[in-house]
């Protein structure tokens, strides 16, 4: 039996753990500190866990109101296995063909493969050389193979740690000098094909124009390790570690508001909840954003907050379910529909924070893999533009969402959803007045931070405190950011470096 597993009693350290908030990254933090042998309470202010893992069912229609794409599960099997479990006994996953599907204005249609003979076939249809997407991904694999070894595995933090782990020669590695655009855009020629691999960065929410090179990895992610879905929707990953937390004795605390972080000589020392009953606990976890955390939680001072404001959050989204009385066959289960003028839809949600005239859409038809997610023959939809944060300096409100919303509705109409309104038997949207409200995201932000070289080279908030050694973070704001896979792995690296600091 490992040294980690919670049967081990030579290793129990006892000590207590509350985590703030049961997003993935909490989750992850949880049942990983569990396995290391101390005592973990997790207070969460709504009535289910998972956070943004979130699912919609109404009128026979299931929709995963946040992630909605599963990549690198291995990442996740690695909370089972570390207790003796299998992953396929509490969480079924089955792979995408295609990956995804991408549409143009100009009536493109171009489907993402990982099998290198579909997907040269696809870069055909739009002129681009073969030769270009494997050059490509042979790029993205060894920005991958290098980003994974340090940054990922090892949770590095901070550009001093990048400079130990990795050494110079390899620093220069990461393509510096470029933008994640500059580096797409070095071995793809056409306007489509670099349109469909800027996106990538739609993971984490950020722009392909600001974002360093080497965030180019992502698209690795995909074409070597596959893209999943979850039978049921991919809430069933919160139900399955749910059955994991309740096997390794992890207790959860529903509609338990974490208002205030006490602290006394330099050390926090618990939680208070919203109906006033105080927590102990001798470390913390703040699954809640780090912004929000200090600001709300800990009431920090001007200076730090200042410190903090180069974490700035990732953009939001309109997320938008429909169920429909049709299908639309042309669908797969994932799909894009592309900007024609994609730098300028980035600009303008990145530098100009407004509403984009003409949006590039995530589009989910998940009846597409699973027919019990709607009635038959019918699609249920799930629409994600992605916007501009909140801004004091440029507020939207509700109505101007609302606005939008039909401007999306538009572009899909006329992109082949014909008569798209006249077949809504059932529609629910949030804006990120609701995101920010039901997850307490900074800014409504759904990925975490904002990964732009100009502002924080894609470094995100450290995992331990600064202020407070015994206090730490998990999730999108921290190191290695947005992204169910990422939080996990920060989940996993944060209980690494609770128990190190501990063990000190």
């Amino acid at each position: 039996m490992a040294a980690w597993e919670v049967d081990n009693p030579q290793n129990m350290s006892r000590k207590s753990v509350i985590i703030i908030g049961s997003g993935l990254g909490g989750l992850s933090a949880a049942i990983s500190l569990a396995q290391e042998g101390y005592v973990v309470t997790i207070h969460e202010k709504n009535a289910q866990i998972g956070g943004k893992l979130n699912v919609l069912k109404r009128q026979g229609y299931t929709f995963d109101l946040g992630p909605s794409i599963l990549t690198l599960p291995h990442i996740f099997e690695r909370l089972f296995t570390r207790s003796g479990r299998s992953m396929s006994d509490y969480i079924p996953l089955r792979t995408l063909r295609p990956h995804w599907r991408n549409f143009f204005e100009d009536g493109k249609v171009v489907d993402l493969d990982p099998d290198p003979e579909r997907m040269a076939s696809e870069a055909r249809k739009v002129g681009e050389d073969p030769e270009h997407v494997r050059r490509f991904l042979k790029y993205s694999a060894d920005l991958y193979d290098l980003v994974n070894t340090g940054y990922f595995e090892q949770g590095l933090d901070n550009a001093a740690a990048f400079r130990k782990y990795y050494g110079l020669a390899n620093f220069l590695k990461f393509d510096l000098f470029r933008t994640m655009h500059g580096g797409v855009r070095r071995y793809l020629k056409t306007r489509h094909m670099q349109d469909i691999f800027d996106y990538f960065i739609k993971y984490v929410g950020s722009s392909p124009y600001h974002a360093p090179a080497f965030m180019n990895c992502m698209a690795t992610i995909q074409f070597r390790y596959d893209l999943w879905y979850v039978d049921g929707g991919l809430y069933h990953i919160a139900l399955g570690l749910q059955r994991l937390m309740d096997e390794l004795g992890i207790k959860v605390c529903l509609n338990s508001e974490v208002v205030e972080v006490t602290k006394q000589d330099g050390r926090v020392t618990g939680i208070v909840t919203k109906d006033g009953s105080r927590h102990g606990a001798d470390i913390i976890v703040s699954n809640m954003e780090v912004i929000p955390a200090y600001a709300n939680l800990l009431h920090e001072d001007e200076k730090l907050m200042k410190e903090l404001e180069k974490f700035e959050p990732s953009c939001s989204g309109l997320v938008l379910e429909l169920g429909l009385d049709r299908t639309y066959p042309q669908l797969a289960h994932h799909n894009f529909f592309y900007s024609d003028h994609q730098r300028e839809h980035f600009r303008t949600v990145f530098r100009k924070r407004q509403l984009p005239p003409d949006p590039t859409i995530y589009l989910v038809a998940a009846s597409r893999t699973d027919p019990t997610v709607a009635p038959e023959g019918c699609d249920g939809l799930k629409i994600l533009p992605h916007i501009p944060h909140m801004d004091e300096d440029h507020p939207l409100t509700r109505d101007d969402y609302m606005a939008f919303k039909e401007r999306v509705l538009d572009k899909l109409e006329r992109m082949g959803l014909t008569d798209l309104r006249k077949h809504v038997v059932f529609e629910h949207c949030w804006t990120p007045l609701d995101i920010q409200e039901q997850y307490y995201s900074n800014k409504g932000s759904i990925y975490g931070v904002v990964s732009d070289r100009f502002k924080n080279f894609a470094f995100k908030a450290p995992k331990q405190s600064t202020k407070y050694p015994n206090l730490f973070f998990v999730g999108g704001s921290v190191n290695p950011g947005g992204g169910m896979p990422m939080v996990v792995l920060c989940g996993q690296n944060v209980a690494k470096a609770v128990a190190t600091w501990d063990r000190q």
